[in-house]
């Protein structure tokens, strides 16, 4: 009957969340955001390149001036440009109208500015003028160099392959890194968009006043561990649909994005690694989610609940803030401290396990740590929902309630006659 009452309220509790119109709402409009976004980027980044290549090939007339004798003649030329030798002729020219531009180039454009004169043409179009007499320069000691690799290296077109070792063996890069790390995104996106879903899912019933006649045929232990796995099911639905516009960015607008091109094929699982994040994802998840329903036994309503829930992302957004830390100094005692406090533990331990910081034994320890505290929070989960389900106006009072011998005692026996 009680394996029957948790599948009941896990399916029950599944099914009434995933087909309400909200839950997709909250779920999709990250997503949407993100597919929005990526299409501005793709636009921006297009329009940008256009604008930059425009304004470098743009051709009119101009004046210019050479001290530093780099500049091509006959390229000049080709980009509308006509030497002169007096700076103030090719001011005054540029201010009663004779030309579009002036350029003076200075003895050593290392380290002397150019100075170029335009026509005003808008904010925006008057950075052509600097586009082209930038591109006459480069153009014009390029073709000087007259040698194809000086060229590539000096527009920068250079490729760096780097290898380390470690223990004698190719150590491996951000491969190595990035499976570790998508624990941390999963545990931050389920707790920040699932977290308000956790303090609902004991209020809800609360509020509608009907806890009492739940509780009459559901035990409370199983009513609650059957919302915790409903929860986690909901998680997983929501990592998977988060999870869909990065793919198809990375795989279909890569380029458009600017996204760094990254070989699948060489990501290193490592075994340690993986499962270490799966069960700081798990035991960090169980320690939230307790904790939450917990609130939600306690308090009468969401509007009372609601600053509890503040006070959850804060304790997920510290350890991100202190990342620097546990990136470059994890042995410091911010980090330390921040990686053994239940509330923090689980974002600044993923963090250190990514980075390969975090060493087996203090692993065991933050695991053991995080389920242990987890099924203390949900005990007193339980008590609390089981002695706190009919205060509907009035907050239950933590301390009365642990006070109080366990409910669970047989039934009192029928005195008969001897």
């Amino acid at each position: 009957m009680a394996r029957h009452n948790l599948s009941t309220v896990i399916g029950f509790e599944f099914r009434r969340t995933i087909t309400k119109r909200r839950f997709w709402a909250v779920t999709l409009i990250l997503p949407i955001l993100v597919f929005g976004l990526g299409g501005l980027i793709i636009a921006s980044n297009v329009s940008t390149s256009n604008t930059a290549d425009q304004q470098k090939n743009a051709r009119f007339e101009f004046l210019y001036s050479d001290a530093s004798k780099l500049v091509d003649p006959a390229i000049a030329k080709q980009y509308g440009g006509t030497e002169i030798s007096s700076d103030a002729e090719g001011v005054e020219e540029v201010q009663i109208g004779g030309t579009a531009a002036y350029f003076a180039y200075p003895a050593d454009p290392a380290k002397q500015t150019i100075r170029v004169y335009g026509e005003d043409a808008g904010v925006f179009q008057n950075n052509k003028y600097s586009a082209v007499a930038e591109s006459l320069l480069s153009t014009s000691v390029e073709k000087s160099l007259d040698d194809p690799v000086t060229v590539s290296v000096l527009r920068g077109d250079v490729k760096t392959n780097t290898t380390t070792f470690a223990n004698g063996k190719v150590a491996p890069g951000f491969e190595a890194i990035l499976p570790a790390l998508l624990f941390l995104a999963a545990f931050f996106i389920v707790i920040v968009f699932l977290g308000n879903q956790m303090l609902n899912s004991t209020l809800e019933e609360k509020e509608n006043r009907v806890t009492e006649m739940i509780l009459t045929t559901i035990n409370p232990t199983n009513l609650l561990l059957g919302k915790v796995i409903s929860l986690f099911a909901i998680g997983i639905i929501q990592l998977a649909v988060f999870a869909l516009p990065m793919v198809i960015g990375y795989l279909f607008f890569r380029d458009q994005l600017q996204i760094p091109s990254l070989d699948l094929t060489g990501l290193v699982f490592d075994p340690q690694k993986m499962i270490v994040g799966t069960l700081i994802l798990i035991g960090g998840f169980a320690l939230f989610t307790g904790t939450l329903v917990a609130v939600g036994a306690v308090m009468p309503t969401a509007k009372d609940a609601a600053p509890v829930f503040s006070i959850v992302i804060f304790a997920v957004v510290i350890p991100l803030y202190a990342s620097g830390f546990a990136i470059s100094s994890p042995q410091s005692p911010i980090v330390q401290l921040l990686a053994y406090f239940p509330y923090t533990a689980p974002i600044t331990a993923l963090i250190l396990n990514a980075f390969g910081s975090l060493p087996l034994w203090q692993a065991i320890i933050i695991i053991v740590e995080l389920f242990v505290l987890a099924y203390v929070v949900l005990r007193i989960a339980v008590r609390l929902f089981r002695y706190g389900s009919i205060e509907y106006t009035n907050k239950v009072k933590v301390r009365d309630v642990l006070s109080r011998r366990s409910d669970r005692s047989e039934p009192p026996q029928r005195v008969g006659r001897s």
